[in-house]
């Protein structure tokens, strides 16, 4: 196996409704930034020798302030995005992950960003820009509302897969 790290990570965040709906958070990148105005999901870089699960949770914390109290489950979504940056003129990946937070979680937001809302899936899907976001958000309400598929994609809050066998010897 030739191991390939990420240059960032995205997590996606969502909540279930009484009725059984999927509600998924999105945040407006502020005008200070790259890409002021745009509605998206977290996103950040990895921090030297850190192991990519954490830096999903990490940036969770830093960019909406949700911690292992408002975390219901964490999802590894079995999918990498890659894209061309034109900052470093190169084509980058994310690995991509979900979180599940309690009803009541209230996000805190950072400098980085200026506005979240929680939104319907279908309606989110509308709102986001890029054609890879309206695919993680379908995934996420195909895959992970799904009692028979969900748990293959479930980690501890340590970035470990729940459902991997263990190792031999």
């Amino acid at each position: 196996m030739s191991p390939v790290r990420p240059d960032l990570v995205e997590c996606w965040i969502f909540r279930l409704t009484e009725s059984g709906g999927v509600e998924v958070l999105l945040i407006r990148r502020s005008a200070s930034r790259i890409f002021p105005g745009l509605w998206q999901c977290v996103t950040g870089g990895l921090d030297a020798g850190e192991r990519v699960p954490m830096g999903a949770l990490r940036e969770v914390s830093e960019e909406v302030g949700f911690g292992r109290a408002e975390i219901e489950a964490f999802y590894d979504l079995d999918e990498v995005g890659h894209f061309y940056d034109e900052g470093p003129d190169a084509v980058v990946a994310a690995a991509i992950f979900a979180i599940r937070v309690r009803s009541d979680a209230t996000p805190r937001l950072s400098h980085e960003h200026d506005d979240a809302r929680w939104m319907a899936a279908a309606e989110a899907a509308g709102v986001v820009v890029w054609p890879s976001y309206r695919q993680t958000i379908e995934r996420i309400v195909r895959s992970l509302t799904d009692a028979s598929t969900a748990p293959w994609f479930e980690l501890t809050m340590d970035g470990r897969r729940l459902a991997r066998a263990p190792r031999e010897g």
